[in-house]
């Protein structure tokens, strides 16, 4: 029996502490292979923690697993939403707490998989998000503004929340903007943190040819027709639809438009994912203490700091 068959058939911690494995890194780490490898050598499904690959029919410019992949392993929290139906990170964190006790019941341990950072920080260390529900007449109004406006008001009402929330995220910046008028307190103000009753594990992604890495993925999602994927999101929801922000989908928008050629659209989406990932990995190394493992054998060496855990 190898070690991966070993450590599937008795993966089961103390039944009063239950284990949570998190699989993070930067955008284009190879996540979405490791992930898929650990889960099928502990019998485990996929639980992604990713703010875009929750919602259908953006299949292509996530990155969102194939659907071989799909098939090779169980992966939950993927398509909870359409996306014109923003879901804010207490809906989010309570999907996933409902995901990781099934796997919990089933198996004493879950594996998150993923590289949405405040996501992750929000299920492992028990962050709460304020309990302020969706104010459509307000988030209408804040469209109406404009992005670049509406982030220029977070910034100067809540410096922290506006520093940590990228200039084009619409979505979290109307959420903020929506939690402090809701409220009268910032939201980087609110947002206590109760710990979770599960050890965790943090086991990182960072290769050293990220940037190459970037590169060629971002040109395989304009092979595999993102143009077209925006196209039909376009014509759904409407070329205001604030996911439609996201890098990728947005040069691709652009494209759509006459505003830019396909190779400026992939240089420029390959320049903004690289941007992206170095504030990942900047978050990661001040929000998290993973062990990071090497490019050499990251299976093996993921497997053997679990059955470390695991006694």
């Amino acid at each position: 029996m190898s070690q991966a068959e070993s450590l599937a058939t008795s993966c089961h911690p103390r039944p009063d502490q239950p284990l949570v494995i998190v699989l993070l890194g930067p955008t284009a780490s190879g996540k979405t292979a490791l992930g898929i490898e650990l889960a099928q050598a502990l019998d485990l499904a996929v639980l992604s923690v990713d703010s875009r690959q929750l919602y259908t029919e953006m299949d292509i410019g996530t990155a969102k697993p194939t659907p071989a992949q799909r098939a090779a392993v169980r992966h939950e929290l993927l398509d909870l939403r359409r996306p014109d139906q923003p879901i804010n990170l207490q809906e989010f964190r309570a999907e996933a707490e409902q995901a990781i006790a099934a796997e919990h019941t089933r198996r004493g341990i879950a594996l998150l998989v993923g590289g949405s950072g405040l996501y992750l920080k929000a299920i492992t260390q028990g962050m709460t998000p304020p309990a302020v529900p969706p104010q459509p007449q307000l988030r209408a109004q804040l469209e109406a503004l404009g992005q670049p406006l509406c982030h220029q008001l977070l910034v100067g009402a809540d410096p922290a929340a506006g520093a940590r929330i990228m200039p084009n995220d619409a979505v979290r910046t109307q959420r903020a903007l929506e939690v402090l008028y809701a409220t009268g307190v910032p939201l980087s103000a609110q947002q206590g943190a109760t710990p979770p009753p599960w050890r965790v594990l943090e086991l990182g992604l960072d290769p050293p040819d990220l940037r190459q890495r970037i590169a060629s993925r971002t040109a395989g999602l304009y092979a595999e027709g993102l143009v077209e994927e925006t196209r039909r999101l376009v014509e759904r929801y409407g070329a205001d639809c604030p996911l439609l922000d996201t890098i990728g989908y947005g040069e691709a928008r652009a494209l759509l438009r006459g505003e830019l050629q396909e190779p400026e659209a992939i240089a420029l989406t390959t320049r903004r994912t690289q941007q992206f990932a170095k504030r990942q990995r900047t978050w990661f190394r001040r929000q998290h203490q993973p062990l990071w493992l090497d490019g050499v054998d990251p299976l093996q060496q993921g497997l053997q700091a679990i059955e470390r855990v695991l006694g």
